[in-house]
């Protein structure tokens, strides 16, 4: 997968953390919403805007980052 289309780094926006498509959705949020337990479907149903892709990307920044 080629999250550089996906994840997105902008100094001005939340401290140049990495985010979802320009979103102020960080990869770390995303990661941590994972690891509490939550199913990319829970994560999906709270967040319209993201897609399955989207949470893709983000597993694919952490482990290639």
């Amino acid at each position: 997968m080629n999250y550089h289309d996906i994840i997105t780094i902008e100094p001005g926006k939340r401290s140049g953390k990495p985010c979802i498509r320009g979103m102020r959705i960080t990869v770390y949020d995303i990661l941590e919403y994972l690891a509490s337990g939550m199913t990319e479907a829970e994560i999906l149903e709270d967040f319209s805007e993201l897609t399955s892709e989207d949470i893709k990307a983000c597993l694919a920044f952490a482990a290639f980052g």
